[in-house]
């Protein structure tokens, strides 16, 4: 059994998007009276049983997340891919490494594995503790369909469609996660039935490019049928409000520090 806390939900821009009439935030279609329409740029922590802590991407809101959600340390991070609303954090994982004394393991495909070098080279020269001035990164490749352990927690990772490229899945048990996708290929698909819980990206209403909106989401749920699905990475066209009083049963916006506890997996 796991804690999974949702850090951020928002899309790239996050809500409100700078701007607006006043200078003070463009929001779209939410609701700026309701606190759970701010969103940050989507991450999660998954908590073990024994408290062993799994970071899923760093994006540039890492700083006020994890202050926000009382987070002190993790044992590891794992990166869906590289794009920067769900990288650009990796700097402040030099505190981390001064918490723990010692480089921090993170997961990633190849391609996002390159990426964070380029962009953070100096993170994966030779560790420098006890002080850390830059990050210290030992990077593991994985690939969709792996099956193995980070940070103590069985993973099983698995492939999924953003439009433009690959990204990762998760699933624990009855939990599973899926940021930043278009599509789902078939052996994805198959393997995210019995679900207790699937938290899933729903950028908006209206047809997209590279990310799913209302209406496929709906479409997999009902093939599906996970007990639970909690919506993320929403842009602000998708009020809070509004997912509450239009969704069925079972289905549910997600919003910045929302913890679940999912249960096992139906049937198991």
């Amino acid at each position: 059994m796991v804690t999974v806390t949702i850090l951020g939900c928002g899309g790239s821009a996050g809500v409100p998007l700078i701007g607006g009439a006043d200078g003070r935030g463009d929001w779209g279609a939410c609701d700026p009276t309701e606190p759970r329409n701010r969103r940050t740029r989507s991450s999660i922590l998954i908590e073990g049983d024994q408290g062993q802590r799994l970071l899923v991407d760093a994006g540039p809101d890492m700083r006020a997340q994890f202050l926000a959600a009382g987070i002190g340390a993790v044992e590891a991070i794992l990166f869906t891919h590289h794009h920067a609303d769900h990288v650009m954090g990796t700097d402040e994982t030099r505190v981390l490494n001064r918490i723990t004394g010692k480089p921090l393991p993170i997961y990633g495909m190849a391609r996002t594995l390159d990426n964070l070098k380029q962009r953070f080279d100096y993170a994966f020269l030779p560790a420098v503790g006890p002080w850390f001035f830059r990050p210290a990164l030992e990077a593991t490749e994985v690939s969709p369909g792996d099956t193995m352990e980070i940070a103590g927690l069985p993973l099983t990772l698995f492939s999924q469609d953003h439009g433009m490229m690959e990204t990762l899945g998760l699933r624990i048990g009855g939990f599973a996660y899926s940021t930043d996708l278009v599509r789902l290929p078939a052996e994805s698909f198959a393997l995210l039935h019995g679900l207790d819980t699937w938290v899933v990206g729903c950028f908006q209403r209206a047809p997209h490019k590279v990310h799913a909106n209302l209406d496929q989401v709906l479409e997999w749920v009902r093939i599906l049928q996970p007990r639970r699905t909690v919506l993320t990475h929403m842009g602000s066209d998708l009020d809070y409000g509004w997912l509450r009083r239009t969704l069925p049963p079972g289905i549910e916006p997600g919003y910045d520090g929302m913890v679940l506890q999912p249960g096992a997996a139906p049937g198991r």
